[in-house]
């Protein structure tokens, strides 16, 4: 809680960071398209208070990536992301890619955990690792653009576009349970 999910989300996807924003209840959803990367993100922002922590798992489920971020001026933050990254290596997908945000580099006089030790800890569990400010815009896009670096990308095959577009429905006609046809949705 307050390590600042939501404002790199936001950041991420609008530009925008406002220097107070209200505790996510639940989860906030936003989407970015990578074209670069040829991925259309959708990011759960899920709500930090304990409260909130059991919904989390209907997030990653089916999830190809996940950011835990901690405030790099809260020793109780980075400690917190530690426990999320354990329940995302015994839950998760076992291909996901997760990535540790080093969130509020800008508040460099208050910062209580290193460079240097939120770096090994990434290492050694072999997540990406960044240095981040959603305030001053700092590595926000660099973040997201490194995971979806690691996420593997989907081949279609010709089988596979054929066989969807056996499977799209026409909403122009509709089959009766006599095998005629008639407008759907009418």
């Amino acid at each position: 809680m307050g390590a600042g999910k939501s404002s790199l989300a936001i950041r991420f996807v609008k530009g925008q960071f406002f220097d107070y924003h209200e505790s996510t209840i639940g989860a906030a959803f936003q989407t970015k398209r990578m074209p670069q990367h040829e991925l259309k993100l959708e990011i759960w922002d899920t709500a930090g208070q304990e409260r909130y922590h059991s919904l989390a798992p209907m997030y990653y489920r089916g999830a190809a990536a996940a950011i835990v971020v901690y405030d790099v001026t809260d020793r109780a933050s980075f400690l917190k992301a530690k426990v999320w990254i354990e329940e995302l290596q015994r839950q998760a997908p076992e291909n996901i890619v997760v990535a540790l945000a080093a969130n509020k580099v800008d508040l460099a006089e208050e910062r209580v955990i290193s460079v240097e030790e939120g770096q090994t800890y990434a290492n050694q569990e072999g997540l990406i690792y960044v240095e981040t400010s959603a305030k001053n815009d700092l590595n926000v896009s660099e973040l997201f653009s490194g995971v979806c670096d690691k996420i593997p990308k989907k081949k279609t095959t010709p089988a596979a576009a054929s066989s969807q577009q056996r499977n799209d429905v026409d909403l122009n006609r509709s089959r009766t349970p006599g095998g005629n046809t008639m407008p759907c949705c009418a």
